[in-house]
């Protein structure tokens, strides 16, 4: 698979923010989405997908070069698969399939329940779906607190508690490195915003099994080959199972789309390209 550079920008006016989106390639049109993760978090995986498709990867609302009118109204899960419906009409280029991963693949599922004639595959790559959990009463409290304590100001404090809480084990002086010292304000505003506005709606967010089986869009359901054990490999399973499928494996972990974008890539057209 060759990479394809070559980029188009726009923002798309939707009924209250703004949309930066990026275009890439030619062919079928595939939508790459996160939250928090923005277009720059899916461009190494977008360059190698635009050989073959259309590329549409974008800031979803509150974040970077998605401005909301209200930066205090909290990202719902249902405006943001509204945004998505709003781009892919836009570029006339659908029905889509969207790959979203983390609170995007939340905002995946979203969209092919109330949008299902725009997404002919739905690929849900480790969706935070806390409810779904056995044990979600006892996870609720747990993400209270971390909201809390990132907004008393105690960011590594928050993040420590965020990845012990998602069982991903990251080292003290990576964490310091990471969340610690100077860093870019706009990445900042954007992790200010997530704990304040969208981890809550996006984890409490409880999808509709029996409408996923019935509409025509497919539902993929995707997992980090190694996330085993994660919180995020935990609820993906619990919903593979309430949608009567079994789960695919993607290369990496929970970013493995960030971390070897080439392999990523492959691997996820492939699964793409299965009947």
């Amino acid at each position: 698979m060759t990479a394809s550079s070559a980029v188009t920008t726009g923002t798309l006016e939707v009924p209250d923010a703004r949309l930066y989106y990026e275009v890439r390639g030619a062919g079928p049109l595939l939508v790459l989405v996160g939250a928090p993760m923005n277009a720059a978090s899916f461009a190494a995986a977008a360059r190698q997908l635009a050989t073959t498709n259309t590329v549409l990867t974008t800031d979803p609302r509150g974040h970077f070069a998605s401005i909301m009118d209200d930066p205090s109204q909290d990202s719902t899960v249902l405006a943001r698969a509204a945004d998505l419906a709003h781009l892919i009409t836009h570029l006339d280029a659908g029905p889509a399939v969207v790959f979203g991963s983390s609170g995007g693949a939340v905002t995946a599922l979203a969209l092919a329940q109330t949008n299902p004639d725009l997404v002919t595959t739905a690929v849900a790559h480790e969706p935070p779906l806390r409810e779904l959990l056995p044990d979600a009463e006892a996870q609720r409290p747990l993400s209270e607190d971390i909201i809390a304590t990132y907004a008393a100001g105690d960011v590594l404090g928050a993040w420590r508690k965020f990845f012990a809480q998602n069982m991903i084990p990251v080292p003290e002086p990576i964490l310091e490195q990471i969340f610690g010292g100077d860093r870019d304000p706009r990445q900042v505003a954007s992790e200010r915003f997530w704990f304040a506005h969208e981890l809550r709606p996006t984890t409490s967010w409880v999808p509709d099994p029996p409408l996923l089986r019935s509409v025509p869009t497919r539902v993929i359901i995707g997992i980090g080959a190694e996330s085993a054990g994660q919180f995020c490999d935990r609820t993906s399973r619990e919903l593979a199972s309430a949608l009567g499928v079994d789960p695919v494996l993607f290369p990496g972990d929970h970013t493995g789309f960030v971390n070897d974008a080439v392999t990523f890539a492959a691997r996820l057209q492939e699964v793409l390209d299965q009947p």
